[in-house]
């Protein structure tokens, strides 16, 4: 008995420390990345697969990879943001690999840069990564980082000229966390009155002293300041 009971601890003692000691590049759901598949965009009009380098612009968020923290384990390593694609690629041994959208990871860090990435179900369209902007006991701001692709356009004639395919970053949207769920690009006063009706009249003092512009950061992250104190 004394024997089997050793051999258990011994075997939960590895696990553990599998687990502490978890590496990126090593764990089968990582998907490294094959170039002859990722990194290319269908243009119909072009009539082929288009490899990013084909393509004016950008569909990530830094010019390079820079290191990044990741929940589920205590290693580093370059990564950066697609957002196109709405993935994050990291680096390890020179290869290159796909982040899964797992609950595990679902926290990226980016220690030079301060930026935070964390998964969320918004239960829309855009459910996925966000930067967080601000996170208080009951409110948070995020901000969605959309990248589209616009197809290129073959000249009509003669006299047209021809226009490559390109990407384009959106304008972010943001997304006001409250207790209820999220509030998804609020336009006005009026919006954020009817959340928060029980609210309304601090609500209009504090939009008359700041004159809330909201499709400004600053701007909001005063306005989740002040619904979490208020």
């Amino acid at each position: 008995m004394k024997k089997i009971s050793i051999s258990i601890f011994f075997i939960i003692f590895a696990s553990v420390s599998a687990q502490a000691n978890f590496s990126l590049a090593n764990n089968g759901g990582f998907l490294p990345q094959d170039n002859t598949i990722l990194n290319k965009v269908n243009s119909p009009n072009a009539g082929k697969n288009l490899s990013y380098s084909d393509i004016q612009g950008t569909p990530y968020f830094t010019k390079g990879f820079i290191v990044a923290k990741f929940s589920g384990t205590q290693e580093t390593a370059p990564a950066r943001y697609n957002s196109y694609n709405d993935e994050v690629e990291f680096m390890k041994d020179e290869k290159t690999f796909v982040l899964p959208k797992d609950d595990k990871f679902s926290t990226i860090f980016f220690p030079n840069t301060k930026d935070k990435l964390v998964r969320l179900n918004t239960d829309d369209d855009l459910s996925g990564y966000f930067f967080e902007i601000l996170y208080t006991n009951n409110f948070g701001l995020y901000k969605k980082v959309k990248t589209k692709f616009i197809d290129a356009v073959v000249a009509a004639n003669s006299y047209a000229t021809d226009r490559p395919a390109s990407f384009k970053t959106l304008d972010p949207i943001f997304y006001i966390k409250t207790e209820n769920g999220f509030i998804k690009n609020p336009k006005n006063q009026k919006e954020i009155i009817s959340y928060f009706p029980d609210k309304k009249e601090s609500l209009n003092i504090f939009f008359k002293e700041n004159k809330t512009k909201f499709d400004k950061e600053e701007d909001l992250k005063k306005l989740v300041i002040f619904l979490n104190k208020d």
